[in-house]
């Protein structure tokens, strides 16, 4: 069927213009980032939505032919990735390893990765363990590139080589170089992560949303990657069609930050929300770091990166980066207690093996701390903890 596709000159598509085959090496692309950012992504590495069965296999089919990805695989690494973010231990770090390498050599690292029987034991769980998956998808991978190939030149003819082309590195180029390199170097960011993540745009569009790696970093699983009202996530647009359709069932958003008339005391339900929106208040406490650094510190290069190391934790600077930020700080008490109180206030939410009564305590303590330090920005921060709902 396929020979006969291919010495017949009449088929319809191979008359088309140049841009009509691009629209199409587009669409065919663009079906593949949407398939890695709602199917690998959303659903299998974070679960954050539920995808009917023939959604799903469509999906899974797709990407067979489009990238040869295993889907064990690529949850295992990027669940990875989440898990030791920015360390030595991450697979596709651009902090650890540098942007060029990332950027360039990211297919590289994932298939390194890949070949890692740990990390696909230890965190591959979950994902299809069926016939199709077993004796097909996984160890015939290449045959589903092969078989896209032979669709291309069937259905296009000699310029079916190039859209298969352009289908090839589209992946390996924006969802392993850009999302993972420029994703963790380079953008804007609504949430201080501990990790370096960063928006590239607030349009999520190309990458299906994926664009928006600091709002996700922030909020991993979340179904939805756009937070402020300016942002637009196309991949959730698809979701939420899909979630009319009743072929999808989306699980967790990330919160909606609301404010009440500040509580008269800590109690559990201040901690709940403190905990539920500590990105914010992260986010709003570097806020308060960084106007402190400008007011009292002299403004160039060696300030502009400890502005960037005070929003990390101590454990993921080097030994000299330590040193040169003790250095700097030991001179004013003001930004002394900032830090201190930073890295303070994070154990409300990080301790996890204290129970909500000690986690209370804590919060408590951080409180009254900031009350009675004499520094009027943590008493008004301290305020608008109060006020989280």
């Amino acid at each position: 069927m396929m020979e006969m596709l291919s010495l017949n000159p009449q088929l319809p598509l191979w008359n088309l213009a140049w841009w009509q085959y691009a629209l199409i090496a587009l669409a065919m692309t663009h079906i593949t980032i949407a398939a890695v950012t709602i199917f690998l992504h959303r659903h299998q590495a974070h679960r954050a939505l539920d995808l009917h069965p023939a959604i799903s296999h469509f999906f899974r089919l797709w990407l067979w032919m489009t990238t040869g990805m295993e889907t064990r695989a690529w949850a295992a690494i990027h669940r990875k990735h989440h898990a030791k973010c920015e360390t030595a231990e991450d697979p596709h770090s651009p902090q650890v390893m540098g942007l060029e390498k990332v950027l360039w050599q990211g297919a590289e690292l994932y298939r390194a990765e890949a070949r890692n029987t740990e990390t696909l034991e230890k965190y591959g769980h979950g994902t299809p363990d069926d016939w199709i998956e077993r004796k097909l998808y996984t160890p015939h991978s290449a045959k589903g590139i092969l078989l896209m190939f032979l669709i291309d030149v069937a259905l296009f003819g000699p310029i079916g080589v190039t859209i298969w082309a352009i289908q090839m590195i589209w992946i390996p180029f924006f969802a392993a170089g850009i999302i993972n390199g420029v994703g963790h170097y380079w953008g804007y960011r609504n949430f201080a992560c501990e990790d370096a993540s960063t928006n590239l745009s607030p349009w999520g569009i190309l990458i299906g949303g994926e664009e928006l790696h600091n709002n996700h970093h922030a909020y991993g699983t979340s179904a939805k990657l756009s937070n402020k009202w300016y942002e637009f996530d196309i991949g959730w647009l698809y979701i939420r069609i899909l979630e009319i359709l009743r072929l999808a069932k989306v699980h967790r958003v990330a919160p909606v930050v609301r404010l009440q008339a500040a509580r008269p005391l800590v109690d559990l339900a201040m901690l709940q929300a403190v905990i539920t929106h500590r990105y914010d208040v992260m986010t709003r406490y570097a806020r308060l770091m960084n106007a402190q650094f400008r007011q009292h510190l002299p403004q160039d290069d060696n300030v502009a990166k400890l502005r960037q190391w005070i929003h990390l934790e101590p454990s993921s600077l080097g030994s000299e980066q330590r040193a040169t930020l003790a250095r700097t700080l030991s001179g004013n008490d003001t930004l002394v207690r900032l830090y201190q109180m930073r890295q303070e206030l994070t154990e409300v939410w990080s301790r996890s093996t204290l129970s909500r009564e000690q986690l209370l305590a804590k919060l408590q303590d951080w409180c009254h701390k900031a009350e009675t330090s004499g520094i009027e920005v943590l008493r008004e921060f301290s305020l608008r903890l109060k006020s989280y709902a």
